[in-house]
């Protein structure tokens, strides 16, 4: 067996930092209260803004704190949201919305199409500086705006009346309505965001059209949630109160859970998920999950600056399916393609995925030679990871193989999310990074989009305009087959450069209390609060 393969088993083997092997160490205790829910919610939220937080963590909150036209059901199928219905016209381009008569922002004023109108322009208009602008762009002079060639009122949105938007398309998107339910499509109250530009989603200052309004945000600790009085479904809440806590070390939380501290974890340590199996099998909730954990490469700077065979030896000098069976363990698929397994598009993985091991190896060590580096000049290069024992995990035993099979010399660094996604954003600082994407939506643009030059996720510095031109005749080609083909003809070209390097494709893992009620796994791993509800019980561990 490789001696990479012997610490990968060896860090599979350990028990997470400070935490106990033994079932006995402590006994769990039933719900304190059954109208309040602690959620473990991984790293600090980076904002409570709709157009400003990045991340997983900040969108769980946000779809606590707003309601947007469409929502999901607990099972993460489309459902009426802040529209109790609406009208798609024939060519797909014009979506008429009604807005639900008893919608109110949690101040009690009636929510508006001009407050839809409000928030979109917002944030389509560069000024915002919202890095998720692009998933806007299939409404009409989106693209055009975000690029500063045209104003935000240009925006193809308009209210038809206090209770009617208009929405118009730059060319037909079969998943328009899906995207309808990202943070981004949220309403903003008009006069709180006036008043407070920039600073208006704090406590005290938040005005919300959700199920909850924000109580209070103690920084690196938790982010308090309480019922919306005003909320349309107000009286068939069940939950008055949930806590989102920052926990960014998966084996802390798992300790807090088996404390009675948490009601459900945002992850599991993956060296820890045997004991998981045998001892709390009832509480963990594994899978499928629309998302891709890989690393990226920073085009914008050396080693990987104008290398593009560089980055390929490193992709193929790691092992996915000993990182997915050692490391992670959690049933997560090795990847070579981009985008995760989807209906009716056959994703563009690489030749090489299929290869032998052997195969590999070997064409990436004259890979490695063909770009300058071997045993007397070997590559030296930082691999940074946000803050988590998963993720160190994961980047020590890449750093192993790198080392075994190329002779890289990987100097790894953790950095706290917020200053890891502002590392990356910048670029200056960055050589190789930890990244991941969940789609906020099931279609493969979701995640082929964040690789567009422009793309304010694009965290590579990756730039080919024949990518690029592929995307915008994807965009406009209305042939359902068409258009996949050229998504797939753009991932192929893209993956032929290696600006990223796939790992694995998510799967969602956590550990949820027999108390709480309601639970449903789904492809998003979208669950929102107003879905749960809490039993007393008797159920405990001993």
């Amino acid at each position: 067996m490789n001696r990479y393969v012997l610490i990968l088993a060896a860090l599979a083997l350990l028990p997470a930092c400070g935490q106990s092997t033994d079932p006995d160490s402590t006994a769990e205790r039933g719900p304190a209260s059954t109208t309040v829910l602690h959620r473990g919610n991984a790293s600090e939220p980076q904002s409570l803004d709709v157009h400003k937080g990045d991340g997983v963590p900040s969108s769980n909150i946000q779809r606590d704190l707003y309601e947007g036209l469409i929502a999901h059901a607990a099972d993460g199928s489309l459902e009426p949201g802040a529209a109790g219905s609406w009208e798609i016209s024939a060519d797909g381009l014009h979506y008429v919305f009604h807005l639900r008569e008893d919608g109110r922002w949690s101040n009690g004023d009636p929510v508006t199409a001009a407050d839809f109108v409000f928030a979109l322009r917002r944030g389509v208009d560069p000024a915002t500086l919202s890095n998720y602008s692009g998933i806007l762009i299939p409404i009409a002079n989106a693209s055009a705006i975000t690029a500063g060639r045209l104003s935000p009122e240009r925006l193809g949105v308009e209210a038809l009346d206090e209770r009617t938007l208009h929405i118009t398309l730059e060319n037909p998107a079969a998943y328009f309505l899906e995207l309808l339910t990202h943070p981004m499509t949220f309403p903003l109250h008009r006069p709180s965001a006036q008043q407070w530009p920039g600073a208006f989603a704090r406590p005290g200052r938040l005005i919300s059209n959700g199920p909850y309004m924000l109580d209070e945000w103690a920084v690196q600790s938790h982010v308090k949630l309480v019922r919306n009085p005003h909320y349309r479904d107000a009286d068939r809440l069940h939950i008055e109160t949930v806590f989102y806590y920052a926990i960014e070390n998966p084996a802390s939380e798992l300790k807090r859970y088996r404390a009675g501290d948490l009601d459900w974890t945002d992850a599991v340590p993956h060296n820890q998920i045997r004991w998981i199996r045998e001892n709390l099998a009832d509480d963990f909730k594994v899978a499928p999950y629309l998302g891709i954990y890989y690393f990226g490469f920073n085009l914008e700077r050396p080693p990987f600056k104008g290398q593009p065979a560089l980055r390929r030896a490193m992709a193929m000098a790691v092992d996915r399916l000993i990182l997915t069976e050692y490391v992670t363990g959690g049933g997560e698929q090795p990847a070579y393609s981009f985008t995760p397994p989807m209906a009716s598009y056959p994703a563009a993985a690489p030749e090489w995925g299929s290869w032998s091991r052997e195969q590999q190896l070997a064409e990436a060590r004259r890979l490695y030679a063909e770009s300058g580096y071997g045993p007397e000049r070997p590559l030296e290069v930082e691999l940074r990871y946000n803050t988590s024992d998963n993720h160190r995990q994961m980047a020590l035993a890449i750093a192993a193989m790198w080392k075994q099979n190329l002779g890289v010399k990987a100097n790894i660094v953790n950095q706290e999310f917020k200053v890891f996604l502002d590392a990356r954003t910048r670029k200056a600082d960055t050589e190789a990074f930890r990244g991941g994407w969940i789609g906020d939506f099931q279609d493969p643009v979701n995640f082929l989009d964040i690789l567009q030059s422009a793309n304010g996720q694009n965290d590579t510095g990756y730039a080919d305009p024949d990518y690029d031109a592929l995307l915008e005749r994807a965009a406009a080609q209305t042939d359902p087959r068409r258009r996949m083909d050229l998504l797939r003809e753009a991932e192929a070209l893209m993956l032929e450069q290696q600006p990223v390097m796939p790992i694995y494709f998510y799967v969602s893992r956590r550990l949820v209390k027999p108390w709480v009620k309601g639970w449903q796994n789904n492809l998003l791993d979208v669950h929102a609060t107003r879905h749960f509800y809490i039993v007393d019980t008797d159920d405990h561990i001993d």
